[in-house]
């Protein structure tokens, strides 16, 4: 992964002499992206995946992209202009100042990722009922999509360190045909492991490759008979079950328009 990385950015190549102007120029050109990080209602998993995986995502996140806002990757208090922002965590209708700042950040930033399946579907903070400790009138949290525009999904409960890597390289190399798919799970809301059946097998999609069940993160789903079978008391709705299956997303629009249809 580092060395494809390294591949598209040119990290590794012998260096060439060139005029410092020309060095200057293509610096201010090929400025790092501008990369927050912003903590609503979630367990924390999400920033853990990103920060604590450094065999993967080190150079990535300390030589290829500046950190310029996050509750614990910087030491800001106002929040910048971002090219983009990684969002975690469920918004909670009750909490006045985590819905004032998805709405900042949704100005401050260039692209607003839902980051975590919290945010992206609202995963298991939808069984919440309040009552909790601390902030017992905390009771209806709601993905960060019904309340600001998210331009792509990066869903999981956490997200791969691989899948992290993949999307912010896609923004360095404005590649966002690469990122389509998670472009289109952003009004992605609704998610449930029954989706695999309604939206794959009752169409009669599925192969029977048993990704599903392995992409499960509490193991709710398994295969029998070659076909996924949900055990929905241990489904948290966090949506990666459908998203990791390779017959959920097919490109109708995108196939015609490349075939001139």
């Amino acid at each position: 992964m580092l060395a494809r990385i390294k591949q598209f950015l040119g990290i590794g190549a012998k260096p060439k002499e060139v005029p410092k102007e020309e060095v200057e120029k293509v610096a201010e050109e090929k400025a790092k992206p501008r990369i927050g990080y912003v903590h609503l209602s979630g367990c924390t998993g999400d920033v853990m995946s990103l920060s604590e995986n450094y065999d993967i995502l080190a150079e990535l996140l300390t030589n290829m992209v500046d950190i310029v806002y996050g509750q614990t990757l910087a030491d800001v208090w106002e929040m910048p202009e971002m090219d983009l922002v990684l969002v975690e965590g469920s918004v909670c209708l009750q909490d006045e100042h985590s819905i004032k700042e998805l709405k900042e950040a949704r100005e401050k930033a260039g692209l607003v990722v839902a980051f975590g399946s919290c945010a992206a579907t609202g995963c298991f903070t939808r069984y919440s009922r309040g009552g909790q400790q601390a902030r017992p009138d905390h009771e209806s949290f709601v993905p960060i999509a019904d309340l600001v525009k998210v331009d792509c999904a990066i869903p999981g409960c956490p997200p791969s360190p691989e899948i992290i890597a993949k999307t912010v390289v896609a923004v360095i190399n404005g590649d966002m045909d690469y990122l389509q798919p998670m472009i289109d799970l952003a009004g992605y809301t609704e998610a449930c492991g029954c989706d695999l059946q309604y939206k794959v097998v009752n169409q009669a999609l599925c192969i029977g490759c048993g990704t599903c069940a392995m992409a499960c993160q509490t193991r709710a789903l398994t295969m029998t008979d070659g076909r996924p079978e949900l055990t929905s008391a241990r489904c948290v709705k966090c949506g990666i079950c459908y998203v990791q299956c390779p017959r959920s997303w097919w490109p109708a629009d995108r196939i015609k328009q490349d075939l001139g249809l």
